[in-house]
C-alpha cells in the first residue's frame, strides 16, 4: 500500500512527460471501442524490429534502475521489501545457471510459443523484459494468474502454483504485486498491435489476437490495482527511440476502459486535441486531491455544465451539474485512491482532465 501511495502522489509531476509527440494519437479521435482498437492498431503496428541480440543492448536503456545502475529485473525487484540481489548489465547476463540470481536473461512475457515464434512479436521489447534466469525459467510457458498455495516463490514473491483466478484451472505463474499492471498492460499491448495475428498456440492467454474472457478480466483489475508508474513511462518512451512506437495503455490508461469496458460509448480524446482549451476556460485545482477538487470556469463558459469523474475503466463514479456560478467543487472523499479522468461537456464543449486522489 505504501509502494502504490509514493506511485499515486508522484504521478502527478509526470503526467506531462507520459504524453506522446503532439499529434501521434490524432487518427484515434474520436473513435470508440473496436473502431478505436483499429485505429491503434495503424498507429503502432509499423515499428521498427530488432534482432533478437540488439536486445541485451536495448536493456541498456529500457531497463536501467535509475536507483543503482543496475539491471531493472522485475522478477526479482521487491518494491515492498529487499530486494536479494542486482543484475549488472552485460558482465551477468545469461549462459549457464543453476539458481536465482546467477544471471539475467530476455524473457518473453507473452511466450514466444504462443506465437510460434513468429516476427516481429519475438524482439518486440514491450513484452520482452531482462529477467532472472531462473526465475524465468521456474515460470516457462505458462500463463499468468493468481496462486494461493504456491508450489515454489522467488525472492520478491513470484509464485508458480495451481491457479484460484474464476475461470482458469492449471499451473500458473503469479508476479510481484507491483509489476502486475506493468505486465497487463504490455499485453493490452499486444491485442492492439497484434490484433491481427494468431497469440493462441499453445496455454495461451490469448484466442486469435484477442485475450480469452477470464485473462481479460484478470489483467483489467491488475490494470487498475496498480496504476501506471514512472518505470513504464521511462520505458515507454525509451522504447519509442529504439523501435519508433508506443503502448497507448501507458500514455492513456483509460483506454482499456474505452475499447473493453463500459467507457467504450464514449469516443477517445487524447490530451492536445480536446475541443474546449481547458487551460484557457477553466482551472482545476488541488490536483492531486485529497477530499474536495474545484474546477474554476472562465467567463466565456455557460452553464450547464455536466461534471462526471470516471475510472480508468470508463465507468462514471460521480455525476453533478453546475446550473450556474463560475466554481464547482466536487466531494471526492469517498471514493478511493487512483487515477481519475474528469469530464467536463456543455452543449457545445467538452474537456478531460486527469485527477490524482490520494487520501
Amino acid at each position: 500500500m505504501r509502494y502504490r501511495l509514493i506511485t499515486i502522489l508522484m504521478l502527478f509531476s509526470m503526467l506531462l512527460s507520459a504524453q506522446a509527440p503532439a499529434g501521434y494519437y490524432q487518427n484515434a479521435a474520436n473513435k470508440k471501442g473496436y473502431a478505436l482498437r483499429c485505429a491503434l492498431y495503424s498507429i503502432v503496428k509499423n515499428h521498427s524490429s530488432l534482432s533478437y541480440s540488439d536486445l541485451w543492448g536495448a536493456f541498456y536503456t529500457t531497463d536501467k534502475n535509475p536507483a543503482n545502475n543496475k539491471v531493472w529485473d522485475i522478477y526479482s525487484d521487491n518494491p515492498n521489501g529487499n530486494t536479494a540481489y542486482y543484475f549488472n548489465f552485460g558482465t551477468d547476463q545469461c549462459g549457464n545457471y543453476s539458481s536465482e540470481g546467477d544471471c539475467y536473461n530476455r524473457e518473453h512475457s507473452i511466450p514466444k510459443s504462443w506465437f510460434n515464434d513468429a516476427a516481429p512479436m519475438y524482439t518486440d521489447l514491450f513484452h520482452i523484459y531482462p529477467t532472472d534466469g531462473w526465475v524465468n525459467n521456474k515460470r516457462g510457458n505458462m500463463p499468468l494468474g493468481e496462486v494461493n498455495n504456491p508450489s515454489w516463490s522467488s525472492t520478491n514473491g513470484s509464485k508458480v502454483g495451481p491457479c484460484t483466478t474464476a475461470g482458469h484451472s492449471g499451473t500458473v505463474f503469479e508476479p510481484n504485486d507491483a509489476y502486475k499492471g506493468d505486465l497487463a498492460r504490455s499485453y493490452f499491448y499486444f491485442t492492439v498491435c497484434y490484433m491481427d495475428k494468431n497469440l493462441g498456440y499453445e496455454q495461451s492467454m490469448f484466442s486469435g489476437g484477442s485475450l480469452q474472457p477470464w485473462a481479460l478480466a484478470m489483467l483489467i483489475r491488475w490494470h487498475n490495482e496498480d496504476p501506471v508508474s514512472q518505470k513504464e513511462i521511462d520505458r515507454n518512451n525509451a522504447i519509442y527511440a529504439i523501435q519508433h512506437n508506443r503502448n497507448p495503455f501507458i500514455d492513456y490508461p483509460e483506454l482499456v476502459g474505452k475499447i473493453f469496458g463500459s467507457d467504450s460509448v464514449n469516443v477517445f480524446n487524447p490530451t492536445g486535441i480536446d475541443d474546449w482549451d481547458i487551460s484557457k476556460c477553466c482551472q482545476v485545482y488541488p490536483n492531486p486531491a485529497r477530499d474536495k477538487v474545484s474546477v474554476v470556469l472562465s467567463a466565456d463558459v455557460f452553464a450547464p455544465v455536466t461534471f462526471q469523474l470516471l475510472n480508468m475503466m470508463g465507468q462514471v463514479m460521480m455525476q453533478e451539474i453546475q446550473e450556474s456560478g463560475d466554481i464547482h467543487t466536487l466531494d471526492v472523499s469517498a471514493l478511493p485512491e487512483g487515477i481519475y479522468i474528469l469530464r467536463a461537456q456543455t452543449d457545445k464543449y467538452h474537456i478531460h482532465k486527469k485527477i490524482i486522489i490520494s487520501h
